[in-house]
């Protein structure tokens, strides 16, 4: 005979047997709590996607309703991306740009927060590795106005950095940073991976606080010391986040900034500090070129999204790869 427990375990009823109406029921207040989130992002991430229309339209305000010209307004296809691809003239340029900073803002900033975790999880003063946290989370936190700014007052001729330099006889004379755009893409890796560092390294922390402390607790036997602790365990045990961080890295990499080439370029440098965000920015929006801005800034969208694609498919195949 079943026991009084087994005969009430199949008497309930299981998430397969019960219906659509009943599960919405039982977790009806948990969809209550969503409902303002969903109206967020269909209110700020879906419905503002209808203007999309505009890359395939030569868009004109001309004082009429806007719903009325928007629609009303001539449909040109691919043409304003094939416009920026082969007729513009500055299709490499931008793209010279937008890849080589980001590309040196990877170099620096995947070992940037990878040497700040290690640091901070040999730290064994815990009020100091608090303050040491704090400083270093802060500049996440910053505005990039501020940022700029300072970048600005350090690497200015009469700054700290090139006094520092000729002080130390580094340099014959101030050099201006700000006037020479092969220092421009230095200048915002840097200025990225600064930013970014300390609070990435939040990322790497975690992972580390899930090594197991019995594999270091045998090679502490083994007589093994801190520096030998880190290149034989912890950086093995962070190389699936490292690939991972770095593959995510590589799938966004026209998100080369935008803010912080607007807040630091010149007219002698624009060569050099044109990314895409800030060139459809200044076409789109500076000269009024509605459409064309527009296609600039979904050209980029579609590319970002293949790059995505790519990235997680290889992501998942190297996680299978891993289990396996």
């Amino acid at each position: 005979m079943k026991s009084a427990t087994q005969k009430n375990l199949n008497a309930m009823p299981t998430a397969k047997k019960m219906n659509l109406k009943t599960r919405l029921y039982r977790q009806r207040y948990l969809y209550i709590m969503l409902i303002p989130a969903i109206i967020w992002v269909i209110l700020m991430c879906y419905l503002p996607m209808f203007g999309l229309y505009m890359a395939f339209t030569n868009y004109v305000p001309d004082g009429t309703p806007f719903f009325q010209s928007f629609f009303g307004s001539e449909f040109v296809g691919l043409q304003w991306i094939k416009y920026f691809i082969f007729d513009s003239g500055d299709f490499y340029k931008v793209m010279r740009n937008t890849l080589a900073t980001s590309l040196l803002t990877i170099i620096f900033s995947i070992p940037a927060p990878i040497i700040i975790a290690l640091a901070l999880n040999e730290i064994r003063m815990r009020r100091f590795k608090r303050v040491v946290q704090t400083v270093s989370y802060l500049p996440y936190f910053i505005s990039w106005v501020v940022v700029a700014n300072i970048f600005i007052t350090l690497l200015s001729q009469d700054g700290v950095i090139n006094a520092i330099c000729l002080k130390l006889h580094l340099i014959d004379e101030p050099i201006q940073y700000f006037q020479n755009g092969k220092y421009f893409w230095w200048i915002i890796a840097i200025a990225n991976t600064w930013k970014g560092m300390g609070y990435n390294s939040i990322i790497y922390l975690s992972a580390i606080s899930g090594i197991d402390a019995a594999i270091y607790e045998a090679a502490e036997v083994d007589g093994a010391g801190r520096l030998q602790k880190i290149w034989y365990i912890t950086l093995p045990c962070l190389k699936d986040t490292i690939v991972i961080m770095l593959i995510l890295a590589v799938g966004g990499i026209l998100n080369a900034g935008f803010e912080q080439q607007l807040l630091m370029q010149n007219n002698q440098i624009m060569d050099y500090a044109l990314v895409i965000d800030l060139y459809s920015y200044k076409f789109g929006i500076q000269q009024s070129m509605y459409s064309y801005g527009a296609a600039v800034g979904l050209f980029k969208s579609v590319i970002s999204f293949v790059l995505l694609v790519i990235v997680n498919n290889i992501s998942r195949k190297f996680d299978s790869a891993h289990i396996m």
